[in-house]
Order: C-alpha cells, then structure tokens, then sequence
C-alpha cells in the first residue's frame, strides 16, 4: 500500500504558527522534537515529518479503517532528510520525502520494493472514492488499484502501485 503527503511551503508560512506554544508538543513526540531543534531549518525539518507522519497515516487509516487525529501515534524514525520511517500501533511505514524550495513532498510505503513501483497519476486521471478512500481503475487488470492523492496550496499529486 501507498500514502502521500505534500506541503506547500509559503502557504504553511502564511497560514501556519507551528512555533506557536504547544504545538510541537501535540504533533512530535520529544525524539522528533530534538530532531527539529537541532536541525539547520527548523521549519523544514517540521514539516518534513509532518508529511511522513500524514502519508503514512493514509495507510494505516486504509488499512486498519480508523481514522482521528493522533500524531503522536505516528513516530519518525528519521534516517536523513530523504528517508526513514514511521511506525504507528506495531505497522511500519518506509518513507521517501523530497524537499524543493516551494514545497515538501513525501511518499510512504508498506514495504520498500514498493518504492519502485509507483504509478504518478495526472489531473485527468479517472479517480474513484469508495468509503472516502480512492482508487484508480487499471484498464489493463480490469480491477480497482489503491491510489493516494494529496493536496496543499498550489500542489497536487496524486499516485498508485503497478505490478504488486
């Protein structure tokens, strides 16, 4: 399974007092903190794992049908700036995160072959919703594949997996 997650940077700027009091301690458990402390952008590195934490809540959401709002639940593992996991209630998610000047975006997986597998999808691409999940027809397969789609500011994207 797949989940993605982007950030539009100035619209985060503009809208988004993440230094505000008690904000990190909501969101980042104290591990995650210190990773934002010591990091030569603070700002980047919140939303770094705020994106890995998001895509792979996709999944777990998808998998297990509970949704909420519970971020220290979700815990980065960081490796660098482009990789790591997160793990979630014994689930574990790879992550990759790519970090441009406008935007953050990352792409989580449940298991890392999967990184080579994936499918972006475009605006005119036929998505379905089913229970508020969506999918993708696959024309080849005749079957309905899961897709992630996320959206922040001016960005969107959108994914699925081929030949899993």
């Amino acid at each position: 399974m797949i989940g993605n997650d982007i950030v539009d940077l100035v619209l985060a700027r503009k809208e988004s007092n993440w230094q505000r009091k008690g904000f990190l301690n909501k969101i980042f458990s104290c591990k995650e903190q210190l990773l934002i402390e010591s990091a030569s952008s603070p700002e980047i590195m919140v939303w770094n794992l705020w994106t890995r934490k998001e895509a792979a809540y996709k999944i777990y959401n998808r998998q297990t049908g509970k949704r909420g709002f519970f971020p220290l639940r979700l815990e980065c593992n960081y490796i660098n700036d482009c990789s790591g996991s997160v793990s979630c209630d014994g689930f574990e998610y790879y992550t990759q995160t790519q970090i441009f000047n406008d935007f953050i975006y990352t792409i989580a997986v449940t298991k890392k072959q999967y990184f080579n597998k994936i499918l972006k999808l475009n605006f005119q691409s036929k998505i379905t919703k089913v229970h508020g999940l969506p999918f993708i027809f696959d024309e080849v397969d005749l079957i309905y594949k899961p897709a992630s789609i996320t959206h922040h500011g001016c960005f969107w994207e959108g994914i699925t997996l081929f030949n899993f």
